[in-house]
Parts: structure tokens; sequence; C-alpha cells
């Protein structure tokens, strides 16, 4: 197997947001007027590492703001939860309370965490601030139409609002989980690891080692269903190697690529495979339009690099002999093939569909 540093690059540019994307992202309500940007939070005066209850670096730091400054920002991060999580008004702002502002040191997109409570009851909910950046925007639309998940998310300027998504890190499932589950869950899990991975590839989003996504936990009358849920987005059609694209050809998932290979059969991978591609088929029929203009944009912008948008194509036309894939000029060329080919193998193999 390859080492990720040979297989992810180790700086990704940020791409910004053009004109035609900023004018999508209005059209479908993601862009708002925020009183608060992602560099005003910069301008911190100090900071504390933040540990874990076992007494390990989390790689965040606790910021703190000049006496002046921490009034208005924390009434200005008020405002941002009540506009995404709210009607927008001031009128919950007297129940609300920041408890805290951490800084990730780590990743591409350096985000800020924010602790929002509420005084009347103690629940609280996280919200992250981080730069925008047009990858990462693609990934989080492409997130919302293609997936089982739901996304939540505020575009203004340069700054990037995201709602928090729950779930275990999935490094520590598969660190202090994963060996408590009993075999029908591994079965369970295994399966849903699987369609993640195809899911993954086939919209091409990269880099999903085990804490760039969460393991979401329903419990559902004698069982515990699972999913698999992306939480980072950075690397959507970005690389050039088609194995970024997969999931499992990642170490930090080996443990999870090893228990899958021991309990499912060649058959049922495959069966699942088709299951996620033709899920993903019904997603991309019923969210035809927004996809058509989400993709138009997509293929007018540059979001990476030439020598890596030939390599990937050049892949894709091998594994695929399709020749759609091999005329790609950009990213969102190559991303629209791929979706085309899975609707169009979809349509062709389902007798029942009217095409």
């Amino acid at each position: 197997m390859e080492n990720n540093q040979k297989l992810i690059s180790k700086k990704k540019p940020a791409y910004p947001i053009n004109d035609a994307l900023l004018k999508y992202l209005t059209r479908h309500g993601r862009t708002i007027k925020i009183p608060i940007y992602y560099d005003d939070l910069l301008r911190f005066q100090g900071s504390i590492s933040v540990f874990d209850k076992n007494g390990k670096d989390t790689l965040w730091v606790s910021v703190y703001y000049s006496e002046f400054e921490t009034e208005e920002i924390n009434l200005s991060l008020k405002k941002v939860y009540s506009i995404l999580h709210s009607d927008g008004t001031d009128t919950i702002l007297p129940y609300l309370n920041i408890d805290s502002v951490d800084y990730c040191t780590f990743g591409n997109s350096k985000p800020f965490r924010v602790k929002v409570r509420n005084v009347l009851n103690d629940n609280y909910i996280f919200l992250y601030i981080k730069k925008a950046d047009a990858s990462r925007i693609y990934g989080l639309e492409l997130e919302h139409l293609l997936s089982p998940n739901h996304i939540n998310f505020l575009v203004r300027g340069n700054t990037l609002i995201e709602e928090h998504i729950s779930g275990i890190p999935g490094d520590d499932f598969i660190e202090n989980h994963l060996d408590k589950c009993s075999d029908r869950d591994k079965m369970e899990i295994a399966k849903e690891f699987v369609k993640f991975n195809e899911r993954c590839f086939v919209r091409l989003l990269g880099d999903m080692r085990s804490y760039n996504y969460v393991m979401v936990l329903t419990h559902d009358f004698d069982r515990i269903q699972y999913r698999v849920r992306a939480i980072d987005f950075d690397q959507q059609s970005f690389e050039g190697n088609i194995k970024v694209y997969k999931p499992q050809f990642l170490k930090e998932n080996n443990k999870l690529v090893n228990m899958t290979m021991e309990l499912l059969q060649e058959a049922s991978v495959e069966q699942y495979k088709n299951e996620e591609r033709s899920l993903l088929a019904k997603r991309a029929t019923s969210e035809k339009k927004r996809l058509k203009e989400l993709m138009n944009c997509m293929r007018k912008d540059t979001i990476s690099l030439p020598e890596k948008i030939k390599k990937l194509k050049v892949s894709l036309f091998k594994l695929t002999g399709d020749v759609n894939f091999k005329k790609s000029k950009n990213m969102g060329d190559i991303l629209k093939s791929a979706l085309d080919f899975v609707i169009r193998n979809y349509k062709n193999e389902n007798p029942y569909i009217i095409n």
C-alpha cells in the first residue's frame, strides 16, 4: 500500500468562491449577512492547549480575547447561532452563552469551534467558523444532495459557518469501540463501510482517513444501526490519485478494511456497492435541477491542478472505458462524467425504470 503522504498532497491550496458559485449559493439560501468574520476571531490575545479526558493533546487550543472584544465577539457569535439554527432574531440571545472558542492548529481549514450553551437547560451545541474554500463548499453541497445526510452551512465573503456533525470520531471508534461490538454489529459496520467507500469514490470525496469521518449510532428496536458520515470536505475533487477517493486504501482504516474482508463475501461486497450506486443515482435524479446548477458552476471553476486532472481522468477512463472521462477538461467535467456513468448504468440495468 502506498504511503498516505504520497497519496495525499501535504498542502492543498484554498480556492476562492467565483461569481457563478456565489450566485448558486445565494439562490439556495446558503449566503447571508453575518455579524462576524473568520478574520475577526484571529484577533485572540492568547490560548491554552485543550486535552481530552485521557490527558492527550487534542491539537485544539482554547483562545481568549481582550475584555473589550470579548463582549462584542460573544454577542456576534450568539447571533450567528440564531441565524444558523433559528429564525435569526435576537429573541433567544439572552438565553445563550458562549462557553468557549477553540482554534484548531492542525489541518487545512484552521477552524474555530464555538460552544454555545442554552442557560435555561444547559444543553449545548457546537458550530464551526472557517475560511471559505470553493473545494469545501462543493463538497458540502454534494454531501447534501447525494448522501443520506443533510448539511446546514452559511457563507459570507471569506467566511464559512458549519453546523456540528454528531457522532463518534472514526479513529476513536476503531481504537476504543470496534472490538467491543457484537458479531452482528460488526457485520453491519462492514456493510456501511463498503457503502461509504463507494459513495466517496463515485462523488470524488478524498482523504477519508479515520479522523475525517464519524460513526453515527441509532438505536432501532432490538439493534443498533450504524452509518459512516464524512465530516471533512477539503479534499473534494482535488487529487489525481484514484486511491485517495477510496477510504479502503488509507492505512488509518486498515482495521475496518481487514474486518470487512473477513466478514463479507465478495458477492456481498458487490451487492452493497450496487445498492449504494443505485441510491446515489436516485438522489442525483431527484435533485437533477439543483445538481445540474452545481455541476455547471464546478465545470467553469478551477479547484485542482492540471497534472492531477490529467492523472485522474486517465485512471477513470482505464477503469470504466467511458470516453467522457478522456474528454474531461477539469474536475467538474470528471465528476459530471462519473455521476452520468452511474446514473446511466442504473437506468440501463433496472427494467422497472422509465427513461
